[in-house]
């Protein structure tokens, strides 16, 4: 029952949060004041109010003093406030019905004078105590889910989310840009610290992915826009010509031995330039679809028109080749979306000092990756530019990482695959290596004792960072690698026949438009943003899109496989519940006072606001509650719910009036 006035019977609990509050808030001072205010019929302190008895103690004094309303003086609301709603709203009364106050990281955290950060306390529990008195009752909104998920990139990560998601009965859509799946990691001969073959790790993941029923593989593909919201999301797929029918195509590749370019003359992107391939090619032995490629920038049909065609007679039973096919565009519908779009590694040529591109025995780490990989263009063998033998090598750590001129973030994985490369190249060469590093990090499972491997097999490392590559004098072939070697305290030039530079990594070059297109956000390293870096690792801020592998930031195969399980699992999660509950604190527009004059429509950060009949129209799913377009209305049409004016007026005056 109401006091006599009419006020709501109102409770406050301020909680000490360990010492973190209560060390520089007086505590017990704030329970006092805040009793003394016009509706407030109990004021109690906890040691910890978001612990199972905090919570029993706000449910119990509902029930025995008949409370209607709460306010919970405590930590930030981004962690407590929904505990808090749960527990008013097991007590029996609307969860809205409930204000939090941050006196946390408002007040004590930020604050030294005990007397100021009380008095402070008590301005903003009163602010509280006056708004909530105006608060409406407000309900949850339920939206059905559309079971299917979209994966976006099939590197590692997009393989791993794809497979976990289809292995639980979901239909995936898998696309990548690329004609094969597979990323990076197809790319590489070992993974550290194991050694194990990357081939054989992925190709049966690959596999996998080729035979699951639950999975539709779409390569040569791009999205290129996503509409709708949360549980049904339209995302329209954009599909290059591959101008050789998937259906038709056994991978036989007799097309590509009949060619009539009997040598390759175009650099084969897979292998980055160290071979050439044919017009009509596929990207690499294990590639998932084993279908073939035409280039049409390099196949002559495309130009002046090929004769021969002799690709056309030797496929002539099945009749796969296409020179016809043209862009096509499919749209499907998702409930959630998973961005395992990965990494670039960092173009050498941006440092000039290294020599990269201008010196031939200068290579990246990734050239490296190829030349040691018994599929690669030299077929394991390490044979320079100009065909010969390297008996002494330099690997240069952090190129393009920890860097102000370039990026100033750790990339994670370069000392450890420059540790691999050493291996491998001493094991392939017997050279002498030597390793310039600014800090070796090894902080992984196993790391540590590989690094004590390397240099036991007779690795040089020298603490120091490589000032210069330049050519040796006498036009010997030869490079040499000047650096401060900061632990002998002195300048050394070291002669060497190959230069491996550890590349760093960075987003995907079009990360930006890929951001515009989710809806997303980027940090100043350019990497997608999660929500939380420690709470929600996986989810971004537009509900039911999900971040896995390097696109979040610079990671190695198993963290990169782990976050994929990750972004799977809450996917999962999000659409086995069968729909999503959508926060009450939106906007609405009241008609009669809309004019139609479209401000709110391009101030919205979400597009939740469309003309209808012209007037403005909130899609409540899409809405956010950030209350851009109540701000911006000029007419006041658009009003909040939980932040209506009565509330925000009430809770300026509680801060500015002493009652």
């Amino acid at each position: 029952m109401r006091e006599p006035n009419g006020t709501p019977r109102i409770g406050v609990y301020v909680c000490h949060c360990g010492t973190n509050i209560a060390s520089t808030v007086d505590v017990a001072a704030v329970r006092d004041a805040a009793e003394s205010l016009p509706g407030v019929v109990l004021s109690r302190d906890y040691k910890y109010m978001c612990s199972d008895p905090g919570q029993e103690l706000i449910k119990h004094d509902i029930a025995e003093f008949g409370l209607e309303r709460v306010v919970v003086a405590s930590c930030s609301p981004c962690l407590h406030e929904e505990t808090f709603r749960g527990a008013v709203g097991e007590g029996g009364i609307n969860p809205y019905f409930f204000q939090m106050v941050n006196i946390r990281e408002h007040d004590s955290w930020v604050h030294r004078d005990i007397a100021a950060a009380t008095a402070k306390a008590n301005d903003l529990i009163r602010a509280a105590v006056r708004r909530v008195r105006f608060h409406e009752p407000l309900e949850p909104r339920r939206v059905p889910i559309d079971p299917r998920v979209m994966v976006v990139g099939g590197g590692i990560a997009g393989i791993h989310a794809a497979l976990t998601l289809a292995n639980a009965g979901k239909q995936v859509y898998l696309v990548e840009r690329e004609p094969s799946i597979g990323g990076h990691m197809a790319m590489f001969d070992k993974t550290f610290p194991t050694l194990d073959c990357a081939a054989c790790i992925l190709t049966p993941k690959m596999t996998q992915v080729r035979a699951h029923p639950n999975i539709q593989i779409m390569t040569m593909s791009e999205v290129e826009e996503v509409s709708g919201f949360v549980g049904d999301y339209r995302v329209r797929v954009k599909h290059h010509p591959r101008f050789v029918i998937e259906d038709a195509c056994v991978g036989c590749l007799e097309c590509i031995d009949a060619c009539v370019f009997r040598n390759g003359k175009t650099p084969d992107e897979f292998n980055l330039g160290l071979s050439k391939r044919k017009p009509i090619y596929i990207p690499f032995p294990q590639a998932v679809p084993q279908v073939v490629v035409i280039d049409p920038e390099a196949c002559i049909e495309f130009r002046a028109g090929c004769r021969k065609k002799t690709c056309v007679e030797v496929c002539a039973e099945r009749n796969a080749i296409d020179f016809q096919q043209e862009v096509t565009y499919d749209e499907v519908t998702v409930g959630a979306i998973i961005l395992a779009t990965g990494f670039q590694a960092f173009e050498a040529s941006r440092l000039p000092q290294y020599g990269y591109g201008r010196l031939d025995a200068v290579y990246t780490a990734l050239e490296v990756e190829r030349l040691v990989n018994a599929s690669g263009p030299t077929e394991g063998s390490i044979v320079l530019r100009d065909g010969s033998t390297p008996t002494s090598i330099g690997i240069i750590h952090c190129i393009g990482s920890r860097d102000k001129n370039t990026n100033e973030y750790c990339s994670r994985v370069c000392c450890m695959y420059s540790l691999k490369l050493a291996h491998l190249l001493k094991e392939k060469t017997d050279a002498e290596i030597y390793e310039f590093y600014i800090d070796m990090r090894t902080p992984g499972k196993g790391f540590e004792e590989f690094y004590n491997r390397v240099e036991e097999e007779g690795v040089h490392f020298i603490r120091g960072k490589v000032a210069d590559v330049y050519p040796e004098a006498g036009n010997t072939g030869r490079v040499v690698l000047q650096a401060e070697d900061t632990l002998a305290g002195m300048v050394r030039k070291i002669p060497v026949d190959m230069v491996v530079l550890a590349t760093g990594l960075e987003p995907q070059p079009d990360a930006e438009d890929v951001r515009r297109t989710f809806n997303i956000t980027c940090g100043s390293g350019g990497f997608f943003t999660e929500r939380h870096p420690k709470l929600a690792p996986v989810s971004t801020f537009t509900d039911g899109v999900f971040l896995a592998g390097a696109c979040q930031g610079p990671k190695d195969i198993p963290d990169t496989v782990a976050q994929a399980g990750a972004a799977a699992a809450e996917a999962l999660a999000l659409i086995d519940a069968g729909h999503i509950e959508l926060e009450p604190n939106t906007a609405f527009v009241v008609e009669e006072r809309c004019s139609g004059c479209r401000t709110c429509v391009g101030m919205c950060p979400f597009s939740a606001i469309s003309i209808v009949d012209g007037k403005a129209v909130i899609n409540e799913v899409l809405c956010k509650g950030c209350g851009t377009c109540v701000a911006a209305c000029p007419s006041g049409a658009i009003r909040q719910n939980l932040f209506e004016d009565e509330e925000i007026f009430e809770e300026i005056l509680g801060v500015l009036t002493h009652v």
